[in-house]
């Protein structure tokens, strides 16, 4: 028998401890719901103040400023077309040089394929 009782005892004190706690969770919830209420009804009584709304100066609106130009290079000069008689008189005036020392064969190549290519 001692141990149904201590068993119906220890039930109790279990039993006892939840519902105090359960208890004091529904005063707490029922303080907040309150609290709610409360501050919803004093919103809905209170005048509705517009809020003052304050403009600083405006600000003056300058003009957008003109895109900076674009820098374009100027045309390649165009060459003008030599004639074949000039031509020629470059090519002899490239192979009296090249005779004469001033100019190397390479030089004289290179020399003669730009007046060829020009």
């Amino acid at each position: 028998m001692p141990g149904l009782i201590r068993g119906v005892a220890r039930t109790a004190a279990i039993a006892g401890t939840a519902t105090a706690v359960s208890n004091r969770v529904s005063r707490r919830q029922a303080g907040r719901w309150a609290a709610q209420d409360q501050s919803a009804q004093q919103a809905a009584q209170a005048p509705q103040q517009a809020p003052q709304e304050t403009y600083a100066e405006p600000i003056p609106i300058r003009p957008a400023a003109p895109p900076p130009p674009v820098y374009q290079a100027p045309p390649p000069p165009v060459a003008e077309p030599v004639d074949m008689a000039t031509k020629l008189a470059q090519l002899k005036e490239l192979g009296q040089l090249r005779d004469q020392g001033v100019l190397s064969d390479a030089e004289f190549d290179t020399q003669k394929a730009a007046v060829l290519s020009g």
